[in-house]
């Protein structure tokens, strides 16, 4: 884990820690090709450059979201934003489903929009042809 990391997980309630610290122990697992890092002041791993998913710390949870997890078809995630986010929020670690969570890494792998040139694209989000991680 990057001291960057670590010292972002560590500044969390302890509650909020030891569900950082899942979280991450799970995605670095699934995603062992992608490079995470801090970026917009919370942990994200990106594949390509593409930004795949990251957490992050809300008033009453913790944030998981997934740039392209409106696209996985799982109603458990829930809508966010006006792209193609969605996320999962968690208030204690028993509420994680490493098994979900899993399938959703997959998924993550493969279904992704091109979040990385959007600006370039003037906000036009298109569908990534992946290669298998």
């Amino acid at each position: 884990m990057s001291q960057e990391i670590q010292d972002y997980n560590d500044s969390q309630s302890l509650e909020d820690q030891e569900i950082c610290h899942l979280l991450y122990s799970i995605i670095n697992k699934n995603l062992p090709n992608a490079e995470s890092k801090i970026w917009h002041a919370h942990p994200v791993w990106f594949l390509d450059g593409n930004p795949i998913v990251g957490y992050s710390k809300l008033k009453d949870s913790v944030r998981l979201l997934f740039w392209s997890g409106q696209s996985f078809d799982e109603e458990k995630l829930q809508i966010e934003g006006s792209f193609k986010a969605a996320e999962m929020r968690y208030t204690q670690i028993d509420q994680i489903n490493e098994e979900d969570l899993n399938r959703w890494l997959e998924k993550a792998k493969t279904i992704q929009w091109d979040y990385k040139n959007l600006v370039k694209r003037k906000g036009i989000l298109i569908q990534l042809m992946t290669k298998p991680y």
